[in-house]
This record gives structure tokens, sequence and C-alpha cells, in this order.
């Protein structure tokens, strides 16, 4: 999967994870229905965006989540999952948008696209991508011929690039295609008045993204030689991230123009992560938790505080007597005489039957996607998948979003917004 808005979900509350994933395999499995497993492939966590702005956008339904059998990614858990139109123009954006991607790896030229079996084959599946997405779109109301035109004539648009370009000359066709299928969820959502803010957002949001796509790939271009907008044109990586940032700022104004019936997960994802989007692709990645392992201030307390690189609890006995400590040993404690009972040694499995046993968490994705139990220790471990993006994350949950208008300044999210 890809996309530049790809959330640690330890930045999320549980709630809002929940969402997130029902939206995600919502996505995946409107693919699978209208288009066939194959077409599962092309799911990525910008696309579900566009479901998410629509059910922002809609009054809630008996039918608007169904719950989906066991999945491998989801370690063979059931889960409740987005249904509706909102989810098939995800699907419809989707494919197209894969497709584009594909045909732009088949022109550079791009590992097994030099050869040219594969590449005509690869040419084949992006026009059946690019039909399925019609055909839906046209189910929906939404024309996909906009993506791709836009589509093709990013190409022109490359050719004719040089330095001195605008950037933004070459972003434009992106930002003509996202801002077609951002405005469009107005419409599925029966509010056609958001269409205009939603098509500022969405033409900001393929602005971000392309420019962020370009920051990513630029070293790699350069080394094998492929084409890159910010090389092509002479633009500095400050002034690109100049360009992101105002594209970020943009979009948050955008969306204030939007009545929503629910925004809390379109906010979270449309302001929060994106400055996350950002700050990774320029590797100016930070967090709000300072060094020592204390939190800014306001939010710590003397207990709380940490020599650096320690962890767990403070030091000392957590059951010494001390006036107010409920765990102190008497016949207040909870523990007795000698506190409380420890916690029995859990027996390890030996080697064989720990390798057994991780092999059947790996076969089942568990190990990728899920929480699990260490083969070995039996610890409760996160997948990796859980933890790829997090690095130093906040674990604040929607701590500044259960209010109407974002807090100015969030010392706990670290947001700005």
């Amino acid at each position: 999967m890809f996309g530049i808005v790809r959330p640690c979900t330890h930045r999320l509350s549980e709630g809002l994870r929940t969402e997130w994933m029902a939206h995600l395999c919502g996505l995946c499995l409107a693919l699978r229905s209208d288009h066939g497993q194959f077409a599962r492939v092309v799911t990525n966590y910008d696309g579900l965006i566009v479901s998410v702005l629509t059910e922002a956008q809609s009054e809630r339904t008996a039918g608007w989540r169904r719950t989906a059998g066991p999945c491998p990614l989801r370690a063979m858990r059931t889960a409740p999952v987005a249904r509706g139109e909102g989810a098939r123009l995800a699907a419809a954006v989707s494919l197209v948008l894969a497709s584009a991607k594909v045909r732009d790896h088949v022109a550079d030229r791009d590992g097994l696209l030099k050869r040219r079996p594969v590449a005509a084959a690869a040419r084949r599946i992006a026009a059946g991508w690019d039909r399925a997405g019609a055909r839906t779109g046209a189910e929906l109301g939404f024309d996909t011929a906009l993506l791709v035109d836009a589509v093709d004539r990013q190409s022109g648009v490359e050719l004719l690039a040089g330095p001195g370009t605008p950037l933004l000359t070459v972003t434009e066709p992106t930002e003509t295609a996202t801002a077609a299928a951002f405005a469009h969820t107005a419409i599925l959502a029966g509010r056609p008045q958001n269409a205009e803010p939603l098509a500022e957002a969405g033409r900001l949001f393929g602005r971000l993204a392309h420019l962020l796509d370009a920051v990513e790939d630029q070293e790699a271009d350069a080394a094998s030689g492929a084409w890159n907008p910010l090389t092509a044109t002479g633009t500095s990586r400050a002034e690109a991230r100049r360009l992101c940032d105002d594209a970020r700022r943009g979009i948050r104004l955008a969306l204030r123009d939007v009545e929503f019936t629910d925004d809390k997960l379109a906010h979270v994802l449309l302001a929060h992560e994106l400055r996350q989007s950002v700050d990774r692709a320029f590797g100016t990645t930070s967090c709000s938790h300072r060094a020592d392992g204390t939190l800014p201030d306001g939010l710590a307390t003397p207990s709380d505080v940490r020599p650096a690189g320690s962890f767990g609890p403070p030091p000392g006995n957590p059951y010494a007597p001390s006036p107010g400590n409920p765990y102190a040993p008497g016949p207040g404690g909870p523990g007795g005489p000698s506190g409380p009972p420890p916690e029995p040694p859990r027996d390890r499995r030996g080697l064989i039957a720990g390798c057994l046993v991780w092999a059947g968490l790996a076969c089942t994705c568990q190990m990728c996607c899920g929480t699990f139990n260490d083969p070995w220790s039996h610890r409760r471990r996160e997948g990796l998948c859980n933890s790829a993006n997090c690095g130093n994350c906040c674990d604040c949950g929607d701590c500044c979003c259960n209010c109407g208008d974002c807090c100015e300044s969030c010392d706990c999210c670290d947001c700005s917004c």
C-alpha cells in the first residue's frame, strides 16, 4: 500500500483507529467486489480519504457498516468495515490513479519494466484498471475522464518543464484530478454547497502529494537518471518545503468552510497527519516528548520525570510507606504486609515449539499487522506495521480533536493547528 497519509496507529485513539481501519478495509473490499481479487493491490492510504470525506458529510444510516470476515491482514479477525458510495468512489479513484502510476513507471523504464514483454503486460493491466474505474465512476455520476485527462497531460507537462519552470506548473494535473475527486464527495453526500471548498482542499492535497513524492524520490531518481520535478525545474528543497507548508495550511482553511456531520477522523488525517507526512518526507519529524522523557511544561508532573534514557517506573520502592500511598504495606494497602504477590513466571517455549508458533504467526500476518504474544517469552508485542511509521509518537489519541475547533497550539499533539 502507498500514500502520503500513513498514520501511526499510536497517534489515533481506539475509536479513530477503528474508524480508519473500517475505511481502509472498506476500500479494499469494494475493489474486490466490483473488480475482482487482483484489483485489491491498488488499495492505498490516500484513496480512503475520499471515503472518509463522503462519510463525514453524510447522515448515519443503518447500513453504513457491515461486519467483514477474518482477514490475514487483520490477524484473522472480523471487523466492521465502511460500505456504500464513498468506498466505491474511493475504489474508482484508486484504480485510475494506480493505472497512471503504472504507466509512469513504464515510461521511466523502472526495474523489470525495462523488458518489453513486462512493459506490455503492465500497459494492459493499466488499461483494464482505467476501464474498471470508469465503469464504477459512471455508476456514481463521476466522470473519471477528468482524472485520465489530467494524468495524460502530466507527461506533456514534464517534457516541457526545465530550469526556471514554476514547480506548480508541473503539479497542476495532479491538483486537477484530486480536486475533482474531493468535490464529488459533496455530491454523493447530498451537500453540493461543500463542493467548492472541497475542490480547493483536493487541489492543495494533490499538490502536496506530488511534492512529497518528488522530495522522497529525489535521491533515488538522481541515482537512476529518472525525471524528478525538483531537479528538472531547479527548485530547492527549502522552496519545496515552503510550498508544502502553504498547501497544508490551505487545506486546513478550506475544510473550515465545509459543513460536516462528523469531521473528527477527516480532521485528524488532513490536519494532524499531513503535518507528520511533511515532516517525514523532509526528515524533520519531531515529537512534543523531550529527550529526557518528560512532557512539555504544564503536562509533566514531578512523578513523571525520568533520568535521560531510562524506562519503567520511577526509582525507589513503590510499596514503601508514605502518606497517601495506597500501595503501602499494612491494612490499608492492597498487598498486605509484604505488598502484592509477584506474578508467577510463565514458562518459555523451547526452540522447536517457538519456531512453529513463529511460523504460524508469520503466515497469518499477525507479526506484521496485528498484536501477538512473543513465540518464546509470551510477552505481548506490536506488529511491525503498527509501529513502522511511529518513531517517537506522542500517543495522544485525539486529545485536541474533541473540541469543535482545533486548538491553536496543542502541546499534546504538537499540531500547531
